[in-house]
């Protein structure tokens, strides 16, 4: 049963939401730091996507260097604040650590990147500034991790970027889809007006591209563009009665939480149904809000689940109830959701299937469906020459570089849906990739 109470101002609500990775103070961050062996090609570097220095900024840190540590940081990760209370640091780099094998505690890698990074952006120190200008302009769709990154770079290499992003805030799933017990909204923002400021790139809120004439007009207008359009909304289950009131996407559950905290009404008893990281979310965030009862239902047994584990311990120790091996056939109610008819799943020959007979109805109020996003087909579609493959993910080479040559893609539309720090690197590396296209044409 959950064991939080409903919040019903901020302060409640950042009590319930209090951070998983808090900010470490100036002793704390001394101390972390003096235990690092600083390793000759260290594990934790070849684990980060963007193979950030960790023992040398560690080392800055250690002897009071921290905006140089900074600097090494964003040198590598535009986003590097964020990345260090957002990613997996216990798959990545802390799982990296070659503490792990000695049974002592890792380096606190994570915490100590957001303690360097968070000091630069709040005395806005600078460290960075635009190139000289090479008087060629590229576009970039999308104002998420990989376009943010990729902004940021273009400018250091001289060249004049806008970005259209369809939302009005920058930095996509950082702040739109990511829990807020994760980061905060200050957090993400500040570091997205921080790199504003230092590298003058121009961002067009509100500015949807979606038809192909839009797109003829950035190609007429732009030398290249970037796409950093991330995947879409949560897709549809095809279930009878999914289209009754009271069933919800997690990815906009996530985002309407993310924008309204406290104001968010959250009934008694929930269903999520899914398996992966995304449905770790929306189960603790329901737990959070106040809900009684919180069930995360997926289709097979626990150690399929897609999640990392730590996560799926964190959604149990907020408060969230699993059940395995049961896949959802019908959302009943009239009208609105009034439970979730299940039945039982085994695997056969490697083969998951049903068990005859075996139908139950578990009652809820509200349904959130954390089963995948659908991917924008659409959108790319009105793109000459632009090849996806069957998954509907863009095809680049090494470069980044799509099959129209003028375009360029990274993040979740190319990956497929990964971290915040893979759609930084692949940002970075599709600028070195535009610059050295921009140099050719």
């Amino acid at each position: 049963m959950a064991e939080y109470t409903r919040p019903k101002t901020e302060a409640e609500f950042e009590v319930n939401f209090s951070q998983k990775k808090p900010l470490m103070n100036a002793t704390e961050a001394f101390y972390e730091s003096s235990r690092c062996l600083f390793c000759y090609d260290a594990p934790c570097m070849h684990a980060c996507p963007t193979h950030i220095d960790i023992p040398l900024f560690i080392k800055q840190i250690h002897t009071g260097n921290t905006i140089g540590a900074a600097e090494t940081i964003f040198e590598a990760n535009w986003l590097g604040n964020a990345c260090g209370k957002v990613c997996p640091t216990t798959e990545l780099c802390e799982g990296s650590c070659v503490y792990e094998n000695q049974n002592v505690p890792v380096i606190q890698i994570g915490r100590l990147q957001n303690f360097a990074t968070d000091k630069v952006i709040k005395e806005n120190k600078k460290l960075f500034s635009p190139g000289k200008s090479t008087g060629k302009k590229v576009a970039i769709v999308g104002a998420g991790p990989a376009g943010i990154a990729c902004a940021c770079e273009l400018r250091v290499l001289g060249h004049e970027v806008d970005i259209f992003e369809a939302k009005e805030k920058p930095s996509g799933l950082t702040v739109y889809g990511i829990a807020p017990y994760k980061i905060t909204n200050k957090e993400v923002l500040d570091e997205m007006e921080y790199l504003q400021e230092q590298l003058d790139y121009t961002i067009h809120y509100n500015h949807a591209i979606t038809t192909k004439e839009q797109i003829q007009e950035l190609e007429t207008n732009y030398d290249a563009i970037f796409l950093g359009v991330g995947i879409g909304p949560t897709a549809t289950l095809g279930l009878p009665g999914e289209d009754k009131d009271d069933v919800i996407g997690a990815v906009e559950f996530i985002e309407e939480l993310r924008m309204k905290h406290h104001e968010i009404q959250i009934p008694d008893t929930v269903i999520v149904i899914g398996g992966g990281n995304t449905a770790m979310d929306a189960a603790s965030e329901s737990a959070k809000l106040g809900a009684k009862q919180v069930t995360l239902v997926y289709r097979r047994d626990k150690d399929s689940m897609g999640a990392y584990a730590f996560e799926y311990n964190y959604s149990i120790a907020s408060g969230v109830d699993s059940l395995f091996n049961a896949t959802p056939v019908e959302i009943v109610g009239n009208g609105k959701a009034t439970g979730v008819k299940f039945v039982k799943t085994h695997v056969v020959d490697g083969k998951l299937e049903s068990i005859d007979g075996s139908e139950f109805v578990l009652d809820c109020d509200l349904v959130i469906k954390a089963t995948g996003q659908a991917k924008q087909g659409n959108f790319l579609s009105n793109i000459d020459g632009l090849t996806v493959d069957r998954r509907t993910k863009i095809q680049v080479n090494d470069q980044y570089q799509t099959t129209n040559p003028k375009y360029f893609a990274g993040g979740d539309a190319v990956n497929g849906g990964a971290e915040v720090v893979n759609g930084a690197y692949e940002g970075k590396m599709a600028a070195i990739g535009i610059d050295l296209y921009l140099n050719i044409v």
